[in-house]
C-alpha cells in the first residue's frame, strides 16, 4: 500500500499558470505527492490563482471558504495559496482565511520543499513571495509536462512596462529571461516525449534577452531541433516587434503564422492613458510588416473597453481597428480597476456604457472571425492533434492559424500532423476530413 501523500491544484488564469502548476507537480512528485482531482481525499490542496480580472482575490476568498469545510473533517490537510493573489494579498489571506496554512508567490515555486519541511514541523502561516525569477529558472524542471503533442516554455517572467492597468509588475516582479541552453534543453526533453510543438510563454515574451540572444536568436535555435515540427510564442507587447523578430516570420517555416499581440484600445489617447507607449500608427505598421513578412499570418489580440476617459469617439476608433486589422480571434473585457495601479483611483465609465460598448465591440470581433473561418472553407490544412472529441472517433487539433479542427477518424491521430480539408464551419472552430 502507498505511503505518498496526495494533493490536488486548482489553476486558474493564464497558460504561464498552468505551466507553473506542473512544475509545482513535480517539485511534490519528488516530495512523495501523487496528483489527485478530488479534492475529499487530498491531503494538499493548492490554488494556483491569477489577479489580472476584477474581483479575482474574492474569488479565491470564496473557494478557501469551500475548501475550509473539508478542513474540518480532515485536521490533516494543508492548504495553499500560489500564484499572483498570493504575492498581491500576502498576510491578508490568513488574516481572512485562518484555514490557511502557506502562501507562495510566483517568483517562489522553487521553494518548495523548504515550505514541505516546515509543514512537517508543525508549522503554520508561511509565506514566500520574494521575486527571484533567475533562481525560479534554476530549479525548473526540464521537460516536466503531461504527456502532450504540444507544450509550454517559459523563457520570461515579469514586465517593465507598468501599463496602468495592469498588476503584472507588483506581482511578477521585473523581466527576467532563462537562459538559451536551458530552453533548448527543455525542449530536447519534451521531444523524447513526441512534443512536436512548443509554445514559448512570457508576460512579455517578445523582450526576452539572455547574454545576447533575442527572441529570433532563440526560436533560430529551437527550430534547429529536429524533432520540433511547430514554434509559437506568446504574449508580446507591440513595443519589442523588432524586424529581426518580424522577419524570421518569413524565413523560418516552424515559426506558425499566428500572432496575439494586444492592442487594448484603438485610441491613441487611451493608449497614452494606458502608458502603452505605442501609437496606433505603430501598431499598423508592425501589422503591414508582419504581412509583407507572410502573406498568410493572421492576428489575435486583446481589448480592454470602457477604460477611464474612454469617449465614444475613443470607442468607435477601437470599431475602426478592428475593421483595418481583421483579426481571426481576439478577447475583449470591460476595463476593471486593479487595486495598487496607477488607474485604480480614476474616476470610472458608467457600467451600462462599458457593457453596451463591449457588447457592440463583441459583435465585430465574432463577424471578423466568422468571415475567417468561412474563408478557410475548401483549403487544406495542417492539424496536429492533441486530443479526443466528445463523440465516437473525434478528434481535436490545432491548424497552422492557432483555430480548433475537428475530424473523424477510425485510427489514433493524437500527437500526429495531418492534412485536413475545411468542410464546414462551427462558431470557433472548423470540421474537416483527413486526407491520406
Amino acid at each position: 500500500m502507498s505511503n505518498k501523500k496526495k494533493v490536488m491544484i486548482k489553476t486558474y488564469g493564464c497558460q504561464m499558470n498552468e505551466y507553473d502548476s506542473q512544475q509545482m507537480l513535480s517539485d511534490l512528485e519528488g516530495l512523495d505527492y501523487l496528483k489527485t482531482e478530488d479534492q475529499q481525499e487530498a491531503d494538499l490542496i493548492l490554488l494556483n490563482t491569477c489577479h489580472i480580472r476584477e474581483k479575482a482575490a474574492e474569488k479565491v476568498y470564496s473557494e478557501l471558504g469551500r475548501i475550509k469545510t473539508l478542513k474540518e473533517k480532515n485536521r490533516n490537510l494543508k492548504i495553499g495559496v500560489t500564484g499572483c493573489v498570493a504575492q498581491a494579498e500576502s498576510t491578508e489571506i490568513f488574516k481572512r482565511q485562518p484555514a490557511v496554512d502557506f502562501v507562495i508567490g510566483p517568483q517562489a515555486y522553487h521553494k518548495f520543499p523548504k515550505i514541505i519541511n516546515e509543514l512537517k514541523k508543525g508549522k503554520k502561516e508561511l509565506i514566500e513571495t520574494s521575486f527571484e525569477a533567475k533562481e525560479k529558472f534554476k530549479k525548473l524542471k526540464k521537460g516536466k509536462t503531461e504527456a502532450k503533442s504540444s507544450a509550454f516554455i517559459t523563457i520570461q517572467e515579469g514586465c517593465d512596462k507598468f501599463c496602468t492597468f495592469c498588476v503584472v509588475p507588483y506581482t511578477r516582479g521585473k523581466e527576467v529571461s532563462r537562459k538559451k541552453e536551458d530552453i533548448v534543453s527543455e525542449a530536447e526533453t519534451l521531444v523524447k516525449k513526441n512534443v512536436k510543438e512548443v509554445i514559448l510563454l512570457g508576460q512579455n515574451v517578445n523582450s526576452y534577452s539572455s547574454n545576447g540572444e533575442t527572441l529570433a536568436s532563440l526560436i533560430e535555435a529551437l527550430s534547429e531541433i529536429e524533432k520540433i515540427e511547430r514554434i509559437r510564442f506568446m504574449t508580446s507587447h507591440p513595443n519589442d516587434m523588432t524586424d529581426e523578430l518580424i522577419t524570421i516570420f518569413g524565413t523560418n517555416k516552424k515559426l506558425m503564422p499566428f500572432l496575439h499581440l494586444p492592442v487594448q484600445s484603438g485610441s491613441d489617447k487611451i493608449l497614452k492613458l494606458m502608458n502603452r507607449k505605442h501609437t496606433i500608427k505603430d501598431y499598423k505598421q508592425i501589422i503591414s510588416k508582419l504581412r509583407n513578412a507572410r502573406d498568410d499570418i493572421c492576428f489575435s489580440s486583446d481589448f480592454i473597453v470602457g477604460f477611464p476617459g474612454e469617449t465614444e469617439s475613443d470607442f468607435e476608433e477601437t470599431l475602426s481597428l478592428c475593421e483595418h486589422v481583421e483579426f481571426s480571434q481576439a478577447y475583449s473585457f470591460n476595463y476593471s480597476s486593479r487595486p495598487g495601479t496607477t488607474a485604480s483611483g480614476r474616476e470610472e465609465i458608467e457600467d451600462f456604457k462599458k457593457k453596451e460598448r463591449l457588447l457592440r465591440l463583441q459583435k465585430l470581433l465574432e463577424t471578423k472571425q466568422k468571415a475567417f473561418l468561412r474563408n478557410q472553407l475548401g483549403k487544406t490544412v495542417k492539424v496536429l492533434f492533441e486530443k479526443r472529441g466528445k463523440n465516437p472517433n473525434e478528434y481535436i487539433g490545432r491548424s497552422d492559424y492557432f483555430y480548433p479542427v475537428a475530424v473523424e477518424s477510425n485510427y489514433e491521430i493524437i500527437g500526429e500532423i495531418k492534412n485536413v480539408k475545411v468542410e464546414s464551419c462551427l462558431k470557433h472552430s472548423v470540421k474537416g476530413c483527413l486526407l491520406g
